[in-house]
């Protein structure tokens, strides 16, 4: 049976320009060396399967290549670069963090740091997830790190940066790696297929790439796996099934049933959703995303947020123009409320189906409900028996014959004497007034 080796180690990139989606770091890297201005360590962060130890172990080939080029790139021909490509060289040791963390492998390591390299220029010291050193193991490194021989090179790697002591940190030169873009993933993909003799559809590339999660090893390692499945052909329809990833074809569906308040076909839907092996939970949360790709598809300027194929992106537009604006928003939050409180149900089915039927009542919930005037707008509505007539003839009475204003308070308060008499003695008007 013949050796196989995984695509994440065979098409392990052997130069910087091979690096997928970090260019960033590449070109700092390649200028310092240009410059002759290159720190003496280095910490690479960033998630998982972005490229750290690739560039690491790049960067120290590149210190060490004999034939070094106007471009800075290592040859990958010098004795130097073709022993570090056996895994042979003297000049370049990596140590894993996570199995050596003891104070004992770091004052190993700084053993070897004493003594020059027999071949080459530099030693270089790798030390991967270096945030699963010990304390004890980082306070023992640290004055080795500030201040090293000149020819020795140290390059740091990890996924939690806020793990390491900050007296580590502030001796290293840091490179931050970002997650790799979908479409860096599909395109580094579509370079293997044609290497390897694979026919692969793009839908199927993009879902690899989606749920890669940025992480280009992670792609590979479902890349080997569909290869594995397929043979030499990865389909659409094997990438859903193995990833146990949910048909856009099904939200299309749902979208244009709630839209015409079709509520048996939702649930119809949803039916055939659960009876294929998904969980509620991961339909729901599917249906907000295809909400707020439609949201995004009602203007120019944000249709390039869509990470879908082109062949996907007209679809989405033309379903974006049929559906309004605040029956998607509206959608999206019931959706959301939905997610948050669906652990916390009993029935979770009918937790969904209540969110569904919610969805399909939301146009015509807005007709139902009376729009509320505006406080601006609001009137104050005119008095039946204020005549404009009456208003004049007021206006015509001298000022002298109204009650003079009392200059206090108190003189405005009628004696006691006088209220109890009015109420005992009451006037003729008001007498006639009750008896009418």
């Amino acid at each position: 049976m013949q050796h196989f080796v995984v695509s994440a180690r065979k098409y392990r990139p052997q130069r910087f320009d091979e690096v997928v989606g970090q260019e960033h770091v590449a070109k700092t890297l390649k200028n310092a060396l240009a410059n002759n201005t290159l720190a003496h360590s280095f910490l690479f962060c960033g998630p998982r399967g972005v490229g750290k130890t690739t560039c690491a172990r790049i960067l120290a080939k590149t210190l060490n290549c004999e034939n070094l080029g106007e471009d800075f790139e290592p040859c990958n021909t010098c004795n130097s670069c073709t022993s570090f490509n056996e895994n042979a060289s003297f000049n370049i040791t990596e140590l894993d963090a996570a199995s050596n963390n003891s104070v004992e492998n770091i004052r190993a390591l700084t053993e070897q740091v004493r003594f020059a390299p027999q071949q080459g220029e530099y030693k270089v010291f790798i030390i991967d997830e270096v945030h699963m050193l010990s304390s004890a193991a980082f306070n023992a490194f640290l004055k080795t790190l500030e201040e090293p021989p000149s020819y020795a090179k140290f390059i740091l790697a990890t996924t939690e940066k806020h793990k390491i002591l900050p007296t580590i940190l502030s001796r290293c030169q840091i490179f931050d790696f970002k997650r790799i873009q979908v479409s860096d993933i599909v395109k580094h993909l579509k370079g293997i297929c044609e290497k390897e003799g694979v026919k692969a559809d793009e839908e199927a590339l993009h879902i690899i790439g989606q749920k890669a999660d940025g992480a280009l090893r992670d792609a590979l390692s479902i890349y080997d796996r569909l290869v594995s499945f397929g043979g030499k052909e990865i389909k659409y329809a094997d990438v859903l099934e193995n990833l146990n990833v949910l048909d856009h074809e099904y939200f299309f569906k749902v979208a244009e049933a709630l839209a015409i308040e079709d509520i048996p076909a939702v649930l119809n839907l949803f039916d055939e959703i659960l009876n294929n092996g998904f969980d509620a939970d991961l339909f729901i949360n599917g249906l907000a995303g295809h909400f707020r790709d439609l949201l995004v598809c009602k203007n120019e300027r944000s249709i390039t947020l869509l990470d879908i194929p082109e062949s996907l992106k007209k679809r989405y537009v033309s379903q974006a123009q049929n559906l309004d604006q605040s029956f998607l928003l509206t959608s999206l939050d019931i959706c959301n409320t939905c997610d948050v409180n669906y652990r916390m149900a009993r029935n979770k089915r009918l937790h969904v189906e209540m969110a569904l039927i919610k969805m399909a009542y939301i146009q015509k919930a807005r007709k139902v409900t009376p729009l509320q005037t505006p406080v601006s707008e609001k009137k104050t509505p005119e008095r039946k028996d204020s005549k404009p007539e009456v208003v004049e003839k007021l206006k015509e009475i001298p000022s002298e014959d109204f009650a003079p204003v009392p200059e206090t308070i108190e003189d405005s308060i009628p004696d006691v004497s006088e209220i109890l008499q009015a109420v005992e003695e009451p006037s003729p008007e008001i007498v006639s007034a009750v008896a009418s």
